[in-house]
Formats: structure tokens, sequence, C-alpha cells
């Protein structure tokens, strides 16, 4: 639904929540259901940060806070730099290509099945790890490295700032 035509069935909207809620809204549905969702978006991070920094980071980078981004980018803007740290992370998974950034990592919240891999060139192997503790653990993806492989480490938080 265009932002003209977003209203409320009572009261109005703010210029954030508007923003929001522009071109997210389905035909017929409640736009302060759709908002709702934003805010839940926003508690939630809320509560995480005070719980722990890095898990709310984490919880964006494994893709468990919903629209983390447009949420944040008007409605909770104070959560922003968690939105950048996370667009630096990796979540379980493969990550190759362009996608693969050299630098250090850790998972602040792995499993006792957290394994890893790197791999160079033509799917060489740098490096392997594991941690069965599920204590939170560090890696370096070198700049020679082509694929990047992790399960049971939930999200790789980058260390140190943006290169």
């Amino acid at each position: 639904m265009p932002a003209g035509e977003i209203t409320p069935a009572a009261g109005t909207f703010s210029k954030p929540q508007k923003e929001y809620l522009t071109d997210r809204v389905p035909q017929g549905m409640d736009p302060a259901a759709v908002l709702q969702t934003g805010q839940a978006t926003c508690d939630r991070l809320r509560y995480l940060v005070k719980a722990d920094r890095d898990i709310a980071v984490a919880a964006i980078v494994a893709g468990e806070v919903a629209d983390a981004e447009p949420a944040v980018a008007h409605l909770c803007p104070q959560h922003r730099e968690l939105v950048d740290e996370a667009a630096r992370g990796y979540p379980d998974g493969t990550h190759t290509g362009a996608k693969l950034r050299p630098g250090r990592y850790r998972a602040p919240s792995p499993t006792r099945d957290c394994a890893w891999r790197l791999a160079g060139a033509e799917d060489e192997e740098l490096t392997t790890g594991a941690s069965d503790t599920g204590d939170p653990v560090s890696l370096t993806v070198p700049a020679g490295a082509r694929a990047f492989t992790s399960t049971g480490c939930y999200a790789w938080l980058p260390e140190g700032e943006p290169s």
C-alpha cells in the first residue's frame, strides 16, 4: 500500500511509522498489525541487547530477528550499530566469493557441535576447526580464502573495525 493510503483505524501514524509501513502493507490488511510486527522486532532487540549485545547481533546475523533492517531504520534507530555489525557477520552455512571478507571473527554462542572449514583456490583446505565445549571460539579468514563453511556455530561476528 502506498504511504498516502496508509491510515490507522484510529489516530494517526508518525512519519517514521508511515515510512516503515510504505510498501509493507498488503491490500486489505490493517496497517497497525504490520506496524506491531516492526515494534515487536525493536522490543526484541532492546531485550537482547540488555541481556548480551553479542547475542543480539548474532540473532540478526542468523536471521532470528525478522526484518531487523527496516524496523531499525524507521522505528528504533538507536540499534543501527547492531544491524551494521550484523551485516559484516556470517550465519552458519557456506560463504564464497565477494561475500567472503578477510578478518578475525568470533562465534559468541556456538553449540557443542560447532565446526568450520576455510578453503582456498580449487577447494584447497586452509584450516578446519571444531569446538565441543560450547565456549566462544575465534578464527581468522585469510585473504586467500575462497570458501568458509560452518555448522553448529550459530553466527560469526566480526572482531575489530570494518576495513
